[in-house]
């Protein structure tokens, strides 16, 4: 391998990448300079002479995907969209880095910016996120690639950084990624030394390279990544080379490359070189260009990609046109996928239950959806962490996704709950059509709270299938009762959390999460059994709250349950009425939902002259006192639970019919 010293137009090239980051962070006087500076050559050699795609149409679906897992360093990611002729992001754009309604905001946001593929901030899910972009290639490419005719053919590559290989879930999805042999994916590795806390060796001194090589990952070691650009492009080159392992390619780099005073410190990680050093960078690096000035020579090299995009797209749609015409069927499905079409009739076998049928499980009635959609539905996706037959997330006839049978749907993710929910958002990133779900324990949502989080900001239709949902659960006692999750849940914009009631709710619950393809959905189910009720509506879930059950006459109170204590609600409202009580029963599988109806509606079920209102819910009562309001009570649970058989438990924490009957009496 020959180091070699950038030719003059590289050299510019790559400076251009450095010098708008610089301007653009001291125009702000926010951002992370130091990376964009040190890793722009490998940015130039990637975008220049491997990536495959096109600027003038940035959701070509045959490109390969960039992933900046360092996501601070933005300004890398913006300055390559620029340059290449996206017109997403201008010069003005780059000018209004951070700024109020920008199209280049302090980390990259995929809903805000075309061309930028996933939403990376929290280090270490760019990485995970591109595991599942890779698994979302393999799986379309096994599925629908037929000799001569690659429809699905791209890699997903990687920019990461000595953060990312710190936090525990890329090593998690690094781990599965290994395991799955995803050769279509090839990650660059910062290898800087610094963090904010200053040189890595404070805290950071492993081998990474051999880590990954017990991974299962192809890798190699770029010693000079500041100038050897043959030499980054080199071990790209070898990297594809390697169809049978992901590759990790440690580039070593100085962070804030050029700059006198600041480089290789952790000053210039995440703050501006300000304008006197930036001014001294420009003469270290030979740069006579003022702020924002590109030369001309290389805009035109860069925008050599709109071209090279444009061919490739057009050899794309030809081979597309012949798969057509002799796949018929299957293009049909393909490009159904692509325009983000469920098949027509995907929930008609979706069951529905009688009062007379018997009680199930609300994990139970979640395995009868996922079977009843699957044969429907091909493109759902999904498994679970290790816990397949305590969430009941097969699907009946389903193999296994594994090296070689890439074209299965059901994903065993091992014991690593964090890591698949970054995977699955990849998958859902990936826009193919693709509907990923997965399963664990409610419990541990706990351990995915920061990329479910980024499903909700980023819009992604993920279905998380979360069991055991209460202190019902039983005898695994406390440390896996869930008592503050399902509020913790609740808090986060743009997630649905659908806590269904019985056999027709679960159904209506899995309805509203698989058309809701830009919202991801929680479905909170219950590990007991529950009867089924004899109002219960699939339809109405979509409304998130409705009357179950009715006074004869004006209500005088209102029993409000969601889940297995819905039943106890109606028990309670039976045992009341025989009193000559007026009551009404209100189910509330999902509370966002129901705020998203219109006055009118939710004062038609929860009227506000009735005060007389109680909840029950086997949680902690955090966000209820909002139905039940100053004059009613919350049914709920603000301790820890305990470890004894599940009916106990309820007992013994108040959800029980006498004590729903007495709250209601307490009322007046």
């Amino acid at each position: 391998m020959v180091v070699a010293t950038p030719t003059s137009v590289e050299s510019l090239c790559i400076n251009s990448i450095r010098f708008l980051a610089v301007d653009a962070i001291n125009k702000s006087n926010s951002g992370h300079p130091g990376l964009p500076m040190g890793t722009a050559p490998m940015g130039f050699a990637l975008w220049d002479r491997f990536l495959r795609h096109n600027p003038k149409n940035p959701k070509w679906f045959n490109r390969d995907r960039f992933v900046l897992s360092a996501g601070h360093g933005c300004m890398l990611l913006y300055a390559l969209l620029h340059l290449t002729g996206y017109d997403s992001v201008t010069i003005e754009d780059i000018k209004q880095f951070r700024q109020w309604g920008s199209k280049t905001p302090g980390h990259p946001e995929t809903f805000e910016t075309p061309g930028v593929e996933v939403t990376t901030g929290p280090l270490g899910q760019g990485i995970s996120n591109a595991v599942g972009l890779a698994i979302a290639e393999a799986h379309l490419a096994a599925k629908f690639n037929r000799p001569g005719l690659n429809l699905v053919d791209h890699y997903t590559y990687v920019v990461m950084g000595d953060g990312c290989n710190q936090e525990g879930v890329s090593s998690e999805a690094a781990s599965l990624a290994g395991h799955l042999g995803l050769g279509k994916l090839i990650a660059l590795y910062d290898d800087n030394h610094i963090t904010i806390d200053g040189d890595t060796s404070v805290s950071f001194t492993e081998d990474v390279l051999k880590r990954y090589e017990s991974y299962g990952w192809h890798v190699q070691h770029v010693a000079d990544g500041n100038t050897n650009v043959d030499g980054i492009a080199n071990a790209i080159a070898a990297a594809k080379a390697v169809t049978d392992k992901p590759s990790l390619i440690k580039i070593t780099t100085t962070i804030g490359y050029g700059s006198p005073n600041k480089a290789n410190t952790a000053g210039v990680h995440g703050a501006a070189l300000g304008s006197d050093e930036a001014e001294l960078t420009r003469q270290a690096l030979d740069w006579n260009y003022g702020p924002f000035e590109v030369p001309q020579e290389a805009y035109e090299h860069w925008r050599q990609a709109i071209g090279r995009g444009e061919v490739a797209e057009t050899e794309w749609n030809s081979v597309l046109a012949s798969y057509r015409g002799q796949y018929a069927t299957e293009a049909a499905e393909f490009e159904r996928m692509l325009r983000g079409e469920l098949p027509e009739g995907w929930d008609a076998d979706l069951p529905h239950y009688t009062p007379q049928d018997k009680g199930l499980a609300t994990r139970q009635h979640s395995y009868n959806c996922l079977n009843a959609i699957a044969p429907r539905l091909p493109e759902l996706i999904g498994g679970s962490a290790d816990l397949t037959h305590s969430n009941l997330t097969d699907i009946k006839g389903e193999k296994s996704f594994q090296k070689g049978s890439e074209a299965n749907r059901y994903l065993h993710f091992g014991v690593r709950e964090h890591a698949m929910a970054a995977i699955l958002n990849g998958i859902a990133y990936h826009n193919s059509g693709l509907v990923p779900y997965g399963g664990t324990f409610l419990v541990f949502a706990g351990y995915m709270i920061g990329a479910m989080r980024l499903s909700a900001l980023s819009e992604l239709g993920v279905i998380y299938v979360l069991t055991h949902d209460s202190i019902g659960l039983g005898e695994d006692g406390p440390t896996h009762q869930p008592i503050e999750t399902l509020a913790n849940l609740r808090a986060i914009p743009n997630l649905l959390v659908i806590r269904p009631g019985d056999g027709n709710e679960t159904s209506g619950a899995y309805q509203v999460a698989v058309t809701n393809r830009k919202r991801p959905t929680v479905l909170a189910l219950s590990r007991q059994a529950v009867a089924n009720q004899a109002n219960s509506s699939a339809a109405a879930v979509a409304k998130g709250g409705y009357i179950l059950e009715d006074s004869q006459g004006t209500p005088e109170i209102v029993l409000i349950g969601s889940g297995t204590e819905l039943d106890l609600c109606v028990k309670a409202a039976a045992s009341l009425r025989a009193e000559g009580r007026q009551v009404r029963v209100v189910s509330m599988p999902c509370v966002e939902l129901f705020e998203e109806q219109d006055a009118a509606y939710r004062e038609s079920v929860l009227p506000a002259a009735v005060r007389r209102r109680v909840v029950v819910e086997a949680s902690t009562s955090f966000g209820w006192h909002k139905y039940s309001g100053f004059d009613g009570a919350v049914i709920s649970i603000d301790r820890f639970g305990a470890s004894a058989p599940g009916p106990l438990c309820m007992e013994k924490f108040g959800f029980t019919v006498e004590n729903v009957v007495a709250q209601a009496k307490s009322l007046g």
